[in-house]
This record gives structure tokens, sequence and C-alpha cells, in this order.
């Protein structure tokens, strides 16, 4: 398999697609630091809600419930990657990350955080028991 383009921020440039094989392939060409942050999320997604729906839209990877729409995404930048919560502003407690959007919250995380797995997995659980983004 060819290696991933990456675009601006180190973003891996993966086709838009359904399933595991899409995302495991923007993970695996997250680069540098950010493939670690990109397996423990997909770790904590999958623990927190087995069988997740799992696509690549917009060069990033989403996860969602079948039927409902997605939770979660998540994209890198340069300095951090971004973590979305979709309804956000819903979860208890509220990610730290405001957006323009009302219901949108984010969590950045760098090289250097800690991340604990422990709230991304509640924040997750909570994430999936909310109506979805239909993207």
């Amino acid at each position: 398999m060819a290696e991933a383009k990456l675009l601006s921020g180190g973003n891996p440039q993966i086709a838009k697609g359904e399933g595991e094989g899409p995302v495991r392939a923007y993970i695996d060409a997250m680069p540098g630091w950010k493939n670690r942050v990109g397996n423990v999320l997909a770790a904590a997604i999958e623990r927190a809600v087995p069988g997740t729906a799992k696509a690549v839209r917009w060069n990033s990877p989403f996860y969602g419930v079948e039927g409902q729409g997605w939770f979660t995404s998540f994209h890198c930048f340069e300095k951090y990657v971004k973590v979305t919560f979709f309804q956000g502003a819903a979860l208890r407690p509220v990610p730290p990350g405001k957006s323009k959007q009302e219901n949108v919250r984010y969590l950045d995380i760098r090289e250097t955080d800690d991340i604990d797995v422990v709230q991304l997995e509640d924040w997750m659980k909570q994430a999936s028991q909310l109506p979805g983004a239909r993207l």
C-alpha cells in the first residue's frame, strides 16, 4: 500500500470510505506522536462503544451508532489532535474546547498531554447515547 500523503498540519489524506479499513489506514498514516494518540482514541472508543460504525469523511475518521449518526471524529493539526464531540455541550463534564456551533465541543490533545482515558471513554459512552450528527 502506498504511503498516505500528509496534508497541512500532518493530517493524512485518506479516501472517503466506510468501515474499519479506511479508519485504520488513517490512524496508521498519522505521523509521529499523533499515531499513538490515534491508537489511544480508537481503542477508547471501541471499549466504550463496542461495534461502532466507522468511516472516513473529509480526511477524518468518524465514529457513530448505526441509524443514529456520528458522535465523534478527530483530525490532525500541526501541534495537536482535535477530537470533536458533535453533541459535546450535553456531556458532563463538558469538554473544554468551545465551537462556533452551539452543541459542538472539542478536546485538543498535544504531544506532551497525559490522556485521561477514563474521562475519554466516559465522554464517548455519553456521546453515543445522544442523537448523532447526520453528515
